[in-house]
Order: structure tokens, then C-alpha cells, then sequence
């Protein structure tokens, strides 16, 4: 049986903030594209943006957005997400956000509480699907 080998692209935009370490904000294998975990940083500023839930959830899905559109991608592709909330008390808040940026079906989502830093209250990451084709 003969192997496929799948090459990963490298997705990079100015619309995103810059990776603080040594990793990619996003990937496309075969026809999929994963992102690296999106907090509420402002990339033009490089600041963190706002002090509430909704003000930050909303910064972390437009820098998502803009990974996938980078990708050729939209949020009606994400199939999946992984949430990390600083407080599982916030869900309700955060989820009338969050429900606005994904057409029905909603992607399938695992929502866990995490310590996060310097004040984040939420990072998500997704993945999304585009085609079979490579």
C-alpha cells in the first residue's frame, strides 16, 4: 500500500498576534487547519484586550477568524473547539458570545477550567475542515 505523505502549511497574518513562542498560529494538513491556542491580545497593540468575558471572548474569536480567513477558511469550517476558561462561573457570559460567531451546526466543543495568566479569562483553539483535498 502506498503512502500519502501530507505536507503541514504554515498559516501566518498580520491580523493575528505574533506567536510569543516557538510555534505556528496556524496549520493546514491535507484539509484541515488546527490553530494554536488564541488569548485576548489585541495584535495591533500586542496589548491584552479588555477585562471582561465578553469584551475578551470576542477579541479571541476575531483573532481565530482571521487565522482561518488567512487559511482560506471561515468559522462556518471550525468543526471543533477547545475552550479554556479562568473561571467556569463565567460560561453563561461567555457562551452569548461565543454562540454569535458559529453558524448552525455549531462545531463540537470541550470547555475545561484553566489557570491562566496575566489576565485572560478564556483561550480557545479549533480546528477546522475545508476539503479532502490536499
Amino acid at each position: 500500500m502506498e503512502k500519502t505523505k501530507l505536507q503541514k502549511e504554515v498559516i501566518f497574518t498580520p491580523s493575528a498576534p505574533q506567536p510569543a513562542g516557538p510555534y505556528s498560529q496556524g496549520l493546514r494538513l491535507g484539509g484541515f487547519i488546527y490553530t494554536a491556542g488564541q488569548t485576548p491580545i489585541n495584535p495591533q497593540t500586542g496589548q491584552l484586550t479588555g477585562t471582561t468575558i465578553e469584551e475578551q471572548t470576542a477579541q479571541v474569536l476575531e483573532n481565530i477568524r482571521a487565522i482561518l480567513e488567512a487559511g482560506g477558511a471561515s468559522m462556518a469550517n471550525v468543526v471543533k473547539t477547545t475552550v479554556h476558561l479562568s473561571d467556569l462561573g463565567l460560561f453563561a457570559r461567555f457562551n452569548a458570545v461565543y454562540e454569535r460567531y458559529f453558524p448552525d451546526p455549531k462545531p463540537v466543543r470541550t470547555t475545561v477550567g484553566s489557570q491562566l495568566g496575566g489576565g485572560v479569562l478564556v483561550e480557545i483553539d479549533v480546528i477546522a475542515y475545508l476539503s479532502d483535498a490536499s
